[in-house]
């Protein structure tokens, strides 16, 4: 008998991938937590049956989520990841040497449990002794501080369930308040590509637009996430993401990457005109 695990995408559209076997399965306070193998994507965790990371392909989400603001913000010393308990955002900060410290802050231990143990690729960060793990909820937690932060990524679920409350004005707000004068924001900005992630793509455009001076997206192509086309988004108080690249200082640093490069850097800021649309019509 064949296992597959499916994933609907739309009324329409499910995505699907053949299983080798279930690694883990548990019922959190939270959510419902799966690991599986397979052949074509090596290991990979769901979350109440959507899909998180692959092993094949998951430093594409997590190289773009950290190389992109390394590149802009000149001295990044203390850094915010709110979400993120399978490690990987943590993975990719904690090799630049500059970072002084670094706050996890995950609603969910039993994710960061699982990936300890079963998917040691992207959870292999937490050991380094400049992270601090928080299981605390991330819209209370960024309420607590001001002007502390130089870097804040938002490595949330998407937007409903446990993941709701970090796309709302209030949660961006108070990311702004928590950054320093140059500090940066960024988050998965979800797909334009379907219709009802489109709108949920515009409405957290909307209100980070609200709360930051400077609001950019930008774009990578994803295989296992709903349609490939997945969008960040780059919030910042000072600094233009392509402007303020600064190519030099981070090809001295000697970090090797799989996807992110100084070219695709300004490149993936060069959107299609549909989603071009779709972020105009809120921004206006």
């Amino acid at each position: 008998m064949e296992l597959w695990f499916t994933e609907k995408h739309t009324e329409n559209v499910k995505f699907s991938i053949k299983v080798d076997k279930q690694l883990y399965t548990a019922q959190s306070e939270f959510q419902r937590i799966d690991i599986f193998e397979s052949k074509e994507f090596g290991r990979f965790l769901t979350l109440d049956g959507y899909m998180m990371l692959t092993e094949k392909d998951e430093y594409i989400y997590h190289e773009m989520m950290v190389h992109v603001p390394m590149t802009v913000h000149p001295n990044v010393k203390k850094v915010l990841v709110i979400g993120g308990g399978d490690g990987g955002t943590v993975r990719e900060l904690i090799r630049y040497p500059g970072i002084e410290h670094i706050d996890l802050v995950e609603i969910d231990e039993e994710v960061v449990k699982a990936c300890r143990v079963f998917l040691p690729q992207t959870a292999c960060g937490f050991m380094d002794s400049r992270v601090h793990i928080h299981y605390d909820d991330g819209l209370k937690y960024v309420r607590k501080y001001d002007d502390e932060y130089d870097l804040i990524l938002v490595d949330s679920t998407d937007p409903f369930g446990p993941g709701e409350g970090l796309f709302t004005k209030e949660f961006y707000g108070n990311c702004n308040k928590a950054l320093k004068s140059d500090g940066i924001m960024v988050n998965q900005h979800e797909s334009p590509f379907y219709p009802d992630d489109a709108v949920a793509m515009q409405r957290a455009h909307k209100r980070i637009v609200e709360s930051f001076p400077i609001s950019k997206v930008y774009q990578a192509h994803i295989p296992t996430y709903p349609s490939g086309h997945w969008l960040f988004g780059f919030a910042s108080k000072k600094y233009h993401p392509i402007v303020n690249q600064d190519v030099a200082r981070w090809k001295a640093q000697g970090i090797k990457t799989k996807y992110y490069n100084e070219q695709l850097h300004a490149g993936a800021f060069a959107l299609p005109n549909y989603v071009e649309e779709l972020l105009e019509n809120v921004e206006k």
